[in-house]
This record gives C-alpha cells, structure tokens and sequence, in this order.
C-alpha cells in the first residue's frame, strides 16, 4: 500500500509519454520488425531452394529414363543428354551423363550418373544401372 503512495507521487503529476518512453517503444518495435524481415527472407531463400532442387531431381530422372530407353552401348563412358525443355523453369540448367561398366570387360550392366547443374553449379546427382536387353 505504501509502494502504491510513493509510485503515484511521481506518476501522478506527468502527462503524455517521455522521450524515453518513446525511444525504448521505437527499439523494440525495431528489433520486432528485423526478426520478421529475416523470417520472410529465409522463408523466401527456403522456397527457391526447394523449387531448383525439385526441378533437378525431375530433369536427373527424365535423363535417366532417356538412358536407359537408348541403345546399349559397350565400354561407352558418357551418353548424349535428352534435349532439355525450353522455358523459364529449366534456365541455365545443363545435364551430364557418365556410363561406366560394373565389370571389364564390359557384360551389358553399366552404372549411369547423371549430375544436373544450374549456372554450372551441381545441384543434385542421381545413379541408375542400364542393362543391355
């Protein structure tokens, strides 16, 4: 009870806010509105990571479908990329292909990578087997 005296002795007689009031309210608005900023820009980096990782994967597989509906070729060491889509979603993307045998000599299994780049930087690699049918 005697707190509440002695608090409002000196509350009692203030109008409006202080100068500090108001710059303690602007920082913590500050600091409220930078964590949300990087929240929406790591949302944002997150969102383009998944997008270029997921088209990667569908252009690795599409590659490899391509491989393997290809002839067989013995003791080859790269095959030709399927032509990749045009648009937007595939820019700057770029597909290599590796063959190499399980066994010398080769028996008619070679085991295929494909690594998918973006802006010759790799994003994503995938193996597959090709049989000689």
């Amino acid at each position: 009870m005697r707190l509440l005296r002695i608090l409002g002795k000196f509350t009692g007689r203030e109008s409006g806010v202080t100068f500090i009031e108001t710059v303690v309210a602007l920082a913590i608005l500050g600091v409220i509105a930078v964590a949300f900023l990087n929240g929406l820009t790591t949302t944002s980096k997150s969102a383009f990571i998944a997008d270029e990782q997921t088209t990667a994967e569908s252009l690795a597989q599409s590659q490899i479908e391509w491989v393997k509906n290809a002839s067989y070729s013995y003791n080859a060491t790269t095959y030709s990329p399927a032509p990749i889509p045009s648009g937007k979603d595939y820019l700057n993307y770029s597909a290599l292909i590796t063959a190499e045998p399980l066994r010398d000599p080769d028996d008619g299994i070679q085991k295929i990578t494909v690594t998918v780049k973006r802006s010759d930087k790799g994003v994503t690699k995938l193996e597959g087997y090709k049989v000689d049918r």
